[in-house]
């Protein structure tokens, strides 16, 4: 038992024995199931070493309560039945929950805490006012946990990175890879150049042997100065080039293998210069391709809504795309660059 558990288990204690105190007393107005309230109580406050042992207690006391019944009807046996089960799982859970140490509450506010901190690392940072840099990420099914995210970095020699990430499943089955390789990835961004971010990636995603230990990214190195972009993607959907002066739009695509699969390999390189009034459209696949539609059928859609960006406007620009696309049963992210 931890030191902060004591007052915790005390408390419920003793709310335990008052609760059993009065059923003896008063049968007839204070029923059995009353100890069901500390019971789920100490779920929620008492941590997975304290919990086990204050349930065989509270089961100890509803024992007590039976024997004290003059009348064991079979309505009385139900409600028996009812509240083991129920301690039966509250103890269950508390034996899952012995692997982190700490109570249900508590350690869902410590993941939490974890996701809101790595999100972090994918907030963009403040650019020149010429740039105007929007990202949205959608999640599968509308949870807080995906595996699409985004790492964003400006150096101070005015160079931009922007790395968008599609890690293999969707929804929560692959958030907790993401959270993971978000600050890796991060760390990896901040510390190589260009051209060594997606082969450190990969060697880094090598080294984990996970089962589904796979990735596709596209990074954009990008000069803030010059507008000139470097752009390299692994296994990732291609960028999409928005032509200001002509008002079309061109497909980036360049080779590179998926990260985590194969060693030693080389991710091709296109080279660019954004003029003013360009932009560059960066996504997941699960923006563009459905069970329904090729990935290439749902690009053409995406280009087209991008064009209505030059007579829009791109302020506000990612968040109408993105809905204006189908939605789909897959994980979305989508990042818009554009020189003003």
């Amino acid at each position: 038992m931890t030191i902060s558990d004591r007052p915790s288990l005390v408390f419920l204690v003793l709310l335990t024995v008052t609760g059993t105190l009065f059923g003896i007393i008063s049968p007839e107005f204070v029923p059995s199931t009353v100890l069901l309230l500390p019971m789920f109580i100490g779920s929620l406050w008492l941590g997975p070493r304290s919990l086990p042992w204050f349930i065989v207690f509270v089961c100890t006391c509803f024992c007590v309560l039976l024997i004290n019944q003059q009348v064991v009807s079979q309505r009385t046996l139900t409600r028996a039945a009812v509240t083991f089960a129920i301690a039966l799982l509250i103890m269950f859970t508390s034996f899952r929950r012995s692997r982190l140490g700490v109570s249900g509450p508590l350690g869902e506010s410590i993941f939490v805490d974890l996701r809101d901190r790595i999100s972090k690392q994918g907030n963009l940072p403040e650019l020149p006012p010429q740039w105007l840099v929007e990202s949205v990420a959608k999640s599968a099914g509308g949870t807080s946990f995906a595996g699409d995210f985004i790492v964003a970095r400006r150096s101070g020699d005015d160079k931009l990175d922007l790395v968008v990430v599609d890690v293999s499943g969707k929804g929560v089955e692959a958030g907790s890879r993401s959270l993971f390789l978000s600050g890796a990835f991060n760390g990896i961004v901040s510390a190589l150049p260009g051209e060594q971010f997606l082969p450190a990636a990969n060697d880094y995603l090598l080294g984990q042997n996970w089962a589904e230990g796979f990735a596709t990214a596209i990074h954009l190195h990008l000069d803030l100065t010059t507008g000139d972009f470097e752009l390299r993607k692994a296994g990732h959907p291609p960028g999409v080039w928005l032509h200001a002066g002509s008002g079309r739009w061109s497909v980036l695509n360049s080779d590179g293998p998926i990260l985590g699969l194969i060693e030693d390999t080389d991710f091709e390189c296109v080279r660019g210069h954004l003029e003013q009034g360009d932009g560059l459209l960066l996504f997941t696949d699960g923006l563009v391709e459905t069970a329904q539609r090729d990935i290439s059928l749902g690009m053409d859609k995406l280009a087209g809504l991008g064009e209505r960006l030059f007579q829009q406007g791109f302020e506000g620009g990612a968040r109408m795309l993105i809905d204006s696309m189908e939605q789909t049963n897959d994980d979305r992210a989508l990042v818009v660059v554009h020189r003003r």
